[in-house]
């Protein structure tokens, strides 16, 4: 039985630039879609009829548009050729969009194939709970979001997000909130306690939000106040903002 294939906006080598896997050389395999839209993003929430940029060098920016779908074996023969010429060099293979969980099918034949690659490491907004259950065998590390209304304007997930840690929490999992000058304490509080309530060791990521230009939206003071918020709840928090784009990185 053949594979199915997928609607990619990019797949393309370069540094993890948010969370805790900063620093790390991965595959980004780009899932186009979202189900979400918040304030501070401007992926396109759409699929459109645009075809998948395919680096062809990790890292050199050598693009060519791919035709959308994409099979697995074209995905599957451009990694195994990054591993042979360039051993070593990536750490695991970034899962991410939009959100990358709207292609559940799709990931439930693509992700035992690239996980026999590299680590899969999955990168959500943290609410498609029940996709992810059907997923979490297949899957090393994620990177999971809490949207806050403040600087997401969506409101009404904390119950979902409640469920997908339960269930991420079985892998190695870590949790990002973006926050800005808007950000309320109260926001702070309530996404701890919900992380405290699962495990206080699950480390939190407090991400403020990156304005036009690469300038930092958030008072310097106002971040180290919601770090010594959620501290009181947590074990482990972590001001890290998009680093990324300062390095001038994809």
């Amino acid at each position: 039985m053949s594979k199915p294939t997928a609607e990619l906006a990019e797949v393309f080598s370069s540094v993890q630039g948010e969370g805790m896997l900063i620093g790390l050389r991965q595959v980004f395999v780009r899932f186009r879609g979202c189900n979400l839209t918040c304030d501070y993003c401007d992926t396109p929430t759409e699929i459109t009829a645009e075809p998948c940029l395919v680096e062809q060098t990790p890292g050199r920016r050598d693009f060519v548009p791919t035709a959308n779908p994409v099979a697995l074996d074209r995905i599957v023969s451009l990694i195994d050729g990054w591993q042979r010429g360039w051993p070593g060099v990536h750490h695991s293979i970034s899962i991410t969009g939009g959100e990358p969980l709207l292609s559940h099918t799709v990931l439930s034949a693509w992700l035992p194939e690239l996980r026999n690659i590299l680590p899969v490491y999955l990168e959500t907004n943290g609410i498609m709970h029940s996709v992810l259950g059907l997923l979490i065998d297949h899957i090393d590390i994620i990177g999971m979001d809490i949207k806050i209304p403040s600087t997401s304007g969506c409101t009404g997930l904390w119950d979902d997000h409640r469920s997908f840690l339960q269930i991420a929490a079985r892998k190695n999992v870590f949790v990002k909130i973006i926050v800005g000058d808007e950000t309320e304490e109260w926001e702070i509080i309530r996404a701890s306690e919900l992380i405290a309530a699962i495990n206080s060791h699950i480390p939190l990521i407090l991400q403020p939000v990156t304005e036009p230009g690469g300038r930092v939206g958030i008072n310097p003071v106002r971040a180290l106040e919601f770090q010594e918020i959620a501290c009181r709840h947590l074990d482990e928090v972590r001001i890290i903002p998009q680093t990324h784009k300062f390095m001038a990185q994809l």
